[in-house]
C-alpha cells in the first residue's frame, strides 16, 4: 500500500525472500477498496505509507491484519529537505500511533541489520503474489502469480530489447506503477539481470525529464496518455532525451497519430505491447528488428500461444479476420482468487489445454502481426487503467436520488476514453447537480474511476427483456459528435 518508491522494491523482495505472498495494491485506494482486497485475501501483516495510515486504522475491525509496518516517505530525504517539506507543507505524511501492532519500516531494518535469514527456495508453482485487477466486475479480481510464471514473463520483456542496449546496462525509467503488471514486468525485471531502475513516486514530467538527462536513461516505459502528455508540454525541447533508445507503450493502444509525432521528433519509434495481468504481461510485443505496420501490438511472444476465435462459439475464425483472443502457456494463471464464477467465464478448456478468454477482439496478419479491434466486455479503458463500468454503476445506483445509470467511455485523445455516466433521477427529486453525484463516487471510488462527465436522462435504451443497451448510448453519443 506503498506509491513507487525504494521502500516499495525493499518490501516486495523482503516479503518474496521470506517465502511470503506479497499483494501490492495502489496508493490511491480508498479504506471501500483496502478492506475489501485485505479481507478477499486475508492479509495478516500490511506495510503502508504514513501518509495512508488513517486509511488502515479504518479497517482493522473488519479484516485479519495482526501489524502494520510504515515506512515515512520523506524518511529518505536530507534533514533539511524533511523540514522544508514539513515547513511549507509540500510532503506527504500522516500521523502515526505508536501501539503494539504499529512498526516502522525504518526502525525494523535498523533492528536486523547483519541479519541473513535461512534461504527459502519456493517451489516454481507456488504464488509469489496476488495482483488485483478491475475490468469486469463490482469488485477487483484478485490473479494468483507464480513464480515461474513471473520470472518466464519478466525475462521475455526484458530481453525484447536486448539488440538496442545490453540487458547489464540497461537504465530502465519506470513510469509504469510497481502495483501494476507493465511496472512489474517491464521495471522490476531488469534486477534480475543486472540493469538499473529509475522510480518516481507520481508523475511530474520535469522531473522525468530531468533524471532522464541526469541519469543517461536507456529504456522508457509508459501508457499512451504518458507519451502524448510528453509531446505536448510546453518544455520538452528543453531537455536531452538522447540518452533513451527503447520507448515503450503498453496498457493500452498507442494512437498512430501520436507514434508519428514522436518519430517526427524524436527519430526513434515507440514500441508497442499488449497483455494483461491474468497473462502475467506481454503477450505481443514490436520486435525491434523489424518495423511493425501501423496499429500493430507486435508478435506473440515465446511462452505464449495464441488463437483468435468466435466469441459465441469459440471455433477458430479464418485468418485476418476479427475474434476473441484467447491465451495459454504453460505457467499461466489458471483461476481468480476467490471468484468461482468469474473463473468460469473467464476461463475455459479446449485441447486438454487451459485458455484465459482476453474478451479483447483482436485480428491478425500473414506476419503474425497482432491488431486490437473492440472489447466485449464493459470495460473503460482511462489513463491505461481497466475500469469496471458496472462497478461505477453499482456506486451511482446506491444514490438516494438515482433510479438507474449506464457508464460508458468516450474517446478522449489524451486518456484513451473518458468516464461518462448517463443518470436516471427517481420521480420529484430536485435540486441534484451533476458535481453531487461525482462527490459522491469520490467517496467510495479510487480517483481513477470516478465519472468526468454526468447526464441526466429521462430514460435509458433498454432490450425487450430490459438489458441495458450500451451500445445503443455509445453510438448516439459519437452520433452527436460528429454532428
Amino acid at each position: 500500500y506503498l506509491p513507487n518508491s525504494i521502500q516499495w522494491v525493499v518490501a516486495w523482495l523482503g516479503t518474496l525472500r521470506a517465502g511470503a505472498v506479497c499483494v501490492p495494491i495502489t496508493p490511491i485506494y480508498t479504506p471501500h477498496d483496502l478492506s475489501y482486497i485485505a479481507a478477499d485475501c486475508n492479509a495478516e501483516t500490511i506495510i503502508c505509507a504514513d501518509a495512508n495510515y488513517g486509511y488502515v486504522q479504518n479497517v482493522l475491525s473488519s479484516t485479519r491484519l495482526k501489524r502494520i509496518v510504515v515506512a515515512r516517505m520523506t524518511g529518505l530525504l536530507p534533514w533539511w529537505k524533511r523540514f522544508f517539506g514539513t515547513l511549507f507543507d509540500v510532503t506527504p505524511t500522516g500521523k502515526v500511533a505508536r501501539d503494539e501492532k504499529t512498526h516502522s519500516i525504518r526502525d525494523l531494518l535498523s533492528k536486523y541489520k547483519g541479519f541473513r535469514p535461512p534461504q527459502i527456495l519456493p517451489n516454481g508453482q507456488a504464488t509469489a503474489e496476488i495482483l488485483y485487477t478491475g475490468g469486469t466486475t463490482k469488485f477487483p479480481k484478485g490473479v494468483p502469480i507464480t513464480h515461474d510464471l513471473f520470472l518466464v514473463s519478466a525475462m521475455e520483456q526484458i530481453r525484447v530489447s536486448e539488440s538496442l542496449v545490453p540487458v547489464e546496462q540497461n537504465v530502465i525509467f519506470g513510469n509504469a506503477p510497481l502495483f501494476h503488471i507493465l511496472g512489474q514486468t517491464c521495471g522490476l525485471a531488469t534486477l534480475l539481470v543486472g540493469g538499473s531502475l529509475l522510480i518516481q513516486p507520481k508523475i511530474n514530467l520535469d522531473a522525468t525529464f530531468e533524471a532522464i538527462r541526469r541519469f543517461k536513461a536507456k529504456t522508457m516505459i509508459g501508457v499512451p496518455t504518458l507519451y502524448r502528455m510528453m509531446l505536448e508540454h510546453v518544455r520538452l525541447d528543453q531537455y536531452d532525451l538522447s540518452s533513451v533508445v527503447y520507448w515503450y507503450s503498453a496498457g493500452d493502444v498507442l494512437p498512430v497519430e501520436v507514434g508519428k509525432r514522436w518519430f517526427e521528433k524524436f527519430g526513434k519509434c515507440i514500441y508497442q505491447g499488449y497483455g494483461a495481468t491474468e497473462t502475467c504481461g506481454g503477450v505481443s510485443m514490436c520486435p525491434t528488428d523489424i518495423e511493425s505496420p501501423p496499429k500493430s501490438v507486435g508478435k506473440i511472444v515465446a511462452s505464449k500461444q495464441v488463437k483468435i476465435v468466435d466469441p459465441a462459439f469459440l471455433e477458430p475464425v479464418a485468418l485476418g479476420e476479427p475474434g476473441e483472443l484467447i491465451v495459454h502457456s504453460e505457467h499461466m494463471v489458471s483461476a481468480y482468487w476467490n471468484k468461482p464464477d468469474e473463473t468460469r467465464s473467464a476461463f475455459i478448456e479446449q485441447e486438454g489445454r487451459r485458455w484465459y478468454r482476453t474478451a479483447d477482439i483482436m485480428h491478425m496478419d500473414k506476419a503474425g502481426n497482432l491488431f486490437f479491434v473492440d472489447r466485449t466486455v464493459d470495460t473503460i479503458k482511462h489513463k491505461g487503467y481497466r475500469v469496471s463500468a458496472s462497478e461505477i454503476e453499482a456506486v451511482l445506483q446506491e444514490h438516494p436520488a438515482v433510479i438507474s445509470t449506464c457508464v460508458v467511455g468516450v474517446p478522449d485523445e489524451k486518456f484513451g476514453e473518458r468516464i461518462k455516466a448517463y443518470v436516471v433521477l427517481k420521480e420529484d427529486i430536485k435540486g441534484i447537480t451533476g458535481y453531487d453525484l461525482i462527490k459522491w463516487c469520490r467517496q467510495t471510488l479510487v480517483s481513477y474511476k470516478v465519472p468526468q462527465y454526468i447526464e441526466f436522462r429521462d430514460m435509458l435504451p433498454k432490450s425487450k427483456v430490459g438489458k441495458l443497451l450500451r451500445r445503443e448510448i455509445r453510438s448516439e453519443d459519437k452520433r452527436r459528435k460528429d454532428l
